[in-house]
């Protein structure tokens, strides 16, 4: 497999690029204009399948994060807590923002949406 290559501009990762015309495949940066003919013309990609326990995890560890906004606002329906993190995320099969919350009792972690 061949390695990522970056751009000699501004050091931005080049992308795979189609000429059609002369029938040749470039690597180009999408920070600026610069285009360089690919040395090797088979393009790889790696598609990383990340398991439920692994999406399930990271909404647990959410409570603890202090980067995330809090409210007061919500209760738990689950313990009945007061304090619980949000953040907006593209729900699954829907289009746009969906509202998500995580109970702030780290031995609760109940998620719901809004």
């Amino acid at each position: 497999m061949s390695a990522m290559k970056f751009c000699r501009e501004c050091n931005n990762i080049l992308y795979p690029k189609e000429e059609k015309g002369r029938r040749i495949l470039l690597l180009a940066c999408r920070n600026c204009e610069h285009q360089e003919v690919a040395d090797n013309n088979c393009v790889y990609r790696h598609e990383v399948q990340h398991a439920a326990a692994e999406r399930t995890q990271v909404l647990q560890d959410v409570a603890s994060d202090p980067t995330l906004p809090r409210t007061k606002e919500a209760r738990c329906a689950a313990c009945g807590h007061g304090e619980a993190v949000f953040f907006q995320a593209t729900a699954r099969g829907k289009e746009g923002m969906t509202l998500f919350f995580v109970c702030c009792n780290l031995s609760c972690g109940n998620r719901w949406r809004e």
